[in-house]
């Protein structure tokens, strides 16, 4: 019998396993921001996080209080993070798509004590939503708002050197910490326990009003260790990260996976840009780059992407989405990222359960998201039941262990519903089981289509529709329908300079696949409603379609 040796990070907090491999590795890169001239050692990078983290204290911070930050990916946010973990804080991570009534929600249904905001991006200005919802921050002396709406929130801090009335700007925030002493953020740091919440993340939000999972220093540690381990990292990898430091896959596969490593960070952009995760993995030999399938679709398909040198990839992990076969031997084949990983997991197993290894099988790489990382549990049981399903039936995939979160911040009811009395967290999804541990997602359970009675699942329609030359993305919903109860729509982008008619695509699946997964409905766009993770909405590409075929009727009647 093996037995997984204990992770060196077991009995760790962010902050004090942050200090260790600044004493492992002093000199070896850890935050580059190549746009900014941004670029710190481990050595300067803990030095920085400090200079926060006793601003943190001067401000008045206390241990298990709720610091909220929204913002894009900036230096300051990085620092943020691992500042806010040193001092006890909970980083309540804010999604930089919210407005005024998605940021109110999360203002008050977290408790934030503090905002971190930047000034705005693109056509948003945040500083103008955030007034529009809190007038009495204008009037209110830096530190010392008080709102009756918002009855916890005291500090709101830019992280750029533009504020407004009320806030501090990210100069006089650290000026602050000039008065606390290493003794006071050492005697702090020594309070803090692994099993403390270090993190609220908010789910997407599909049905329903966000729920912040609670995700504790060592379920976030142990995420980021495995991961990388199943990636082969080590302190001499370079990870490039065009994915949102707000969501798991910025913020713990990204920033925490490459500290537990002493590996390099290295952030393209503020926000996703093709182009400059080109320049920045040619330009700082990334030996690893992450993504959700649309954006390795992106780089892919850039205008100027032979023109650049990506031998330095080596591995990765594209995840956040079903992972099209042609796209996953593309980025191995193309890109040279001959180690990729396929990741799946959620927010609320703070995020990966199973992965792919460099050493499996192309057909078990390109066609599974793996077996499940050490120290988890994982099984597939009937929809709505926690009875497993025999080894290779589709179920709900349900996981244990370390990765699952505390629960639900302020949602007791939502938490009983995710998490079994012994421990099992329900994830949403259907998957199956393959004979050698492996496993295969085939959609959500509210993503599953069934049609006079059949059960049809997106995925693998989708794996079908990219067969064709003239696809380069495909996306399947089901299309409420008052006979059979649902119909398949496929929502098609096409490659440059290809065209193809609706019945010319059903010509060609018929014979190929059963006729009813053959789409009734088909759907050609240039882009799919995405969220700022590039996660595609299918819940949005479902609305659109009832709008645009006129099935609002059907989408009304109830089912049993």
């Amino acid at each position: 019998m093996n037995v997984q040796p204990i992770p060196w990070v077991e009995g760790q907090t962010i902050g004090s396993a942050l200090k260790e491999i600044a004493r492992r590795y002093p000199n070896q890169d850890a935050v580059v921001f190549p746009q900014l001239n941004y670029r710190k050692t481990y050595r300067e990078f803990e030095h920085q996080v400090e200079r926060v983290a006793h601003a943190l204290l001067a401000v008045g911070v206390g241990k298990g209080e709720h610091v909220g930050i929204w913002a894009t990916n900036w230096p300051q946010w990085v620092e943020v993070q691992f500042a806010v973990a040193m001092v006890g804080g909970v980083l309540v991570n804010v999604n930089p798509a919210y407005r005024a009534s998605e940021l109110a929600y999360v203002l008050k249904q977290a408790d934030l004590t503090t905002l971190f905001l930047t000034d705005r991006f693109k056509s948003s200005d945040y500083f103008q939503i955030l007034g529009g919802i809190l007038p009495e921050l204008r009037a209110a002396p830096a530190g010392q708002l008080k709102s009756p709406e918002y009855p916890r929130l005291s500090r709101v801090i830019s992280i750029q050197e533009a504020k407004q009335p009320g806030m501090r700007s990210w100069r006089e925030f650290l000026a602050h910490g000039e008065s606390i002493s290493t003794h006071e953020l050492d005697n702090r740091l020594r309070q803090l326990e692994p099993v403390d919440v270090a993190n609220i993340q908010y789910t997407s939000g599909t049905t329903g009003f966000p729920k912040g999972a609670m995700l504790t220093h060592r379920n976030l540690l142990f995420n980021a260790f495995f991961s990388s381990e199943r990636m082969r990292f080590t302190e001499k990898d370079r990870l490039c990260i065009p994915v949102p430091l707000y969501h798991c896959f910025g913020c713990v596969l990204g920033t925490l996976l490459c500290m537990v490593r002493g590996a390099a960070m290295i952030f393209p952009a503020e926000s996703f840009d093709p182009l400059a995760t080109l320049q920045a993995v040619q330009a700082e030999r990334c030996t690893g780059l992450h993504g959700v399938p649309t954006m390795f679709i992106a780089e892919l398909h850039h205008a100027r992407f032979s023109e650049f040198d990506l031998s330095s990839l080596r591995t990765g992990i594209m995840a956040g989405s079903p992972c099209p076969v042609e796209i996953m031997q593309k980025v191995i084949d193309r890109m040279g990222a001959r180690e990729i990983t396929i990741g799946y997991g959620l927010t609320e197993a703070s995020p990966i359960i199973t992965q792919t290894q460099p050493d499996d099988d192309l057909e078990h790489r390109l066609s599974t998201v793996g077996t499940r990382l050490p120290g988890l549990e994982v099984k597939t049981v009937g929809p709505g039941t926690n009875e497993p399903v025999p080894i290779g039936t589709p179920g709900e995939l349900m996981t244990r262990g370390h990765g699952v979160m505390k629960g639900y911040y302020n949602k007791p009811t939502e938490t009983a519903e995710a998490i079994t009395a012994d421990g099992w967290l329900h994830s949403g999804d259907l998957a199956v089981e393959t004979p050698d541990r492996y496993f295969k997602i085939t959609g959500r359970l509210k993503d599953m289509i069934i049609r006079g009675g059949e059960n049809i699942y997106p995925r693998e329609i989708e794996e079908f529709l990219y067969t064709h030359p003239a696809i380069l993305d495909v996306q399947v919903v089901g299309l409420p329908d008052e006979r059979l109860g649902e119909e398949v729509c496929a929502w098609i982008r096409l490659k440059p300079n290809q065209i193809l008619q609706a019945r010319e695509l059903q010509e060609y699946c018929q014979g190929k696949i059963a006729h009813f997964k053959v789409p009734r409905f088909i759907v050609f766009v240039d882009e799919y409603p995405t969220t700022v993770t590039g996660k595609i909405q299918k819940f949005k590409l479902r609305e659109m379609a009832i709008e645009r075929f006129g099935r609002q009727r059907a989408a009304e009647m109830k089912t049993a």
